[in-house]
């Protein structure tokens, strides 16, 4: 059948081939399958600590501590990643300049970069024999291997997720909008304020929870910038691997399924959050 009479039947109302059904289904097919690729192995962490009571004992002073430094330090690294993120993804999003496509590359870059290379590329910039690893020994700041280091590997590979959510967020504020507010009398702050943040506030939101997430779950920039030092550096996911590499499966298991409910759990409640916000933006005056 050709493009034409496909084009024609459809203006009479003629239905489609019944193939079409089919393609549906293995659609369907197709969706089911990678849901259940994305959600079987979770599904089995956690059923696996469940079942096998690994999680009832995991209330440990190592677990505790673990999840204590690395909820710490990601919120650290969560307010780093606002504070010189917002600008950046201000000036993306709104300024036209030479070189801004080769700033948004290096944005992205941590994103597309191993781990591991990140942790060495950090390494190499702030260690002791580092570019800038010598004026900050002398000045008396030491940042391999410290708790400072693991906030810095959070916030390197972290912070380029919320930048793009927020660029596009901004990007999509109705401009309109905002010199409707400049008419009515508002000052520029009052126009960011009041207007365009309150606008981008969902992809902001969301920018902000795949940070977090992204930071809680790193690992290889951490353990090679900052090492594996219990107390100091040991983040959860750290301590899951050391677990698991010392053998004691159960309580890498256990770890592991509380990371992973706590990343599952932070995420469906900033979902939640950012529906309500949808909906108080289309119910107020």
């Amino acid at each position: 059948m050709t493009r034409t009479e496909v084009a024609a039947r459809t203006t009479r109302g003629a239905p489609f081939p019944r193939s079409l059904p089919a393609a549906g289904v293995v659609v369907a097919a197709a969706v089911a399958a990678g849901l259940v690729f994305l959600a079987l192995p979770v599904a089995a962490l956690v059923g696996r600590a469940v079942v096998g009571g690994s999680i009832a004992s995991a209330v440990t002073a190592p677990v505790l501590q673990a999840l204590g430094l690395s909820l710490a330090t990601t919120a650290v690294s969560l307010v780093i990643t606002l504070v010189f993120g917002l600008p950046l993804a201000w000036v993306l999003a709104r300024r036209s300049f030479r070189g801004a496509s080769m700033v948004e590359a290096l944005v992205d870059l941590p994103i597309v970069l191993p781990p591991s290379v990140a942790g060495l590329a950090l390494l190499l910039a702030f260690g002791r024999e580092g570019v800038l690893g010598r004026p900050l020994s002398d000045a008396g700041i030491t940042l391999p291997f410290t708790t400072a280091a693991v906030v810095l590997a959070q916030s390197f590979v972290a912070a380029p997720f919320f930048v793009r959510s927020a660029r596009t967020g901004f990007a999509g504020v109705d401009r309109s909008v905002e010199d409707a507010a400049r008419v009515d009398g508002a000052s520029e702050a009052g126009v960011v304020r009041h207007v365009t943040l309150a606008l981008a506030r969902p992809a902001l939101a969301a920018g902000l929870v795949m940070a977090w997430a992204r930071s809680l779950g790193e690992f290889g920039a951490t353990i090679m910038f900052a090492g594996n030092i219990g107390g100091r550096t040991q983040t959860l996911p750290l301590l899951v691997y050391a677990q698991f590499e010392g053998g004691n499966l159960d309580a890498s298991i256990a770890a592991a399924a509380i990371l992973a409910l706590a990343a599952f759990g932070v995420l469906v409640a900033v979902r939640v959050l950012r529906w309500g916000w949808v909906i108080d933006a289309r119910v107020a005056p």
